[in-house]
């Protein structure tokens, strides 16, 4: 099922998210409502702890939220277990993480051809060449990550996950350990990705430089969305 335009890839509706602490209840997210449209490239703003990675782990139905509807690739989150969301991602939604999360004990091109194959894409392993080509890394398919630097293992994750051509990618600071010049070149390759994929894009980030380039930019304040400034 494709994604309605009007109705967006990812909705929140009241989206609430509260834990328990030493000091008693504390309050993530509070009411809070977003609508990311088919092929939007939408930006989170905030400052550290302010939930915006809970968001983004919350949209992507990694974590539950404690009230509150979410709608992915236009199915109701609340409505599937564990199994079932994990079933809702495959192949139709993306997530790359500050930290890469690439397994150590699969080279580059295993990293990207393991998801095409969970999936049971067709011609797999061609499109894992064509996606590790895609972001220059063809000279490294068979390097594990530990043989790559930080900027190299950021492109591997961002091709392992544009490979099953999302409708949706969510990054989580995906230029947060990488230095000014190397994350320009991933901003540069996110977008570019996303532009030639038509897929949205909801991404959580410190970098002014990387937010302007989106189509819209959301500060989190107080557990809520508003327009930035």
């Amino acid at each position: 099922m494709v994604s309605d335009p009007v109705e967006g890839v990812c909705r929140a509706e009241g989206l609430g998210k509260h834990v328990t602490g030493p000091g008693g209840e504390l309050t993530i997210l509070d009411g809070l409502d977003l609508c990311v449209g088919v092929g939007e490239a939408v930006a989170i703003l905030g400052a550290s702890g302010s939930g915006k990675s809970t968001l983004l782990g919350l949209l992507a139905g990694l974590d539950d939220p404690t009230c509150g509807a979410i709608t992915l690739c236009g199915q109701r989150l609340d409505g599937l277990n564990e199994d079932g969301r994990a079933a809702l991602r495959a192949g139709r939604v993306g997530f790359v993480f500050q930290s890469f999360q690439l397994l150590p004990t699969l080279t580059a091109q295993e990293n990207i051809l393991l998801p095409l194959e969970l999936i049971g894409a067709a011609s797999a392993r061609e499109r894992a060449a064509e996606a590790l080509d895609r972001v220059a890394l063809t000279a490294r398919a068979g390097h594990y990550p530990r043989q790559l630097s930080g900027g190299e293992q950021q492109r591997v994750a961002i091709a392992r996950a544009w490979a099953p051509r999302p409708e949706i990618l969510f990054a989580d600071e995906p230029t947060g350990n990488l230095d000014q010049a190397t994350g320009a070149q991933i901003i540069d390759l996110l977008l570019a990705l996303r532009a030639e994929s038509g897929a949205a894009l909801v991404l959580v980030t410190h970098d002014a430089a990387l937010a302007g380039r989106c189509d819209r930019r959301l500060q989190m304040v107080d557990g809520r969305l508003r327009e930035a400034q």
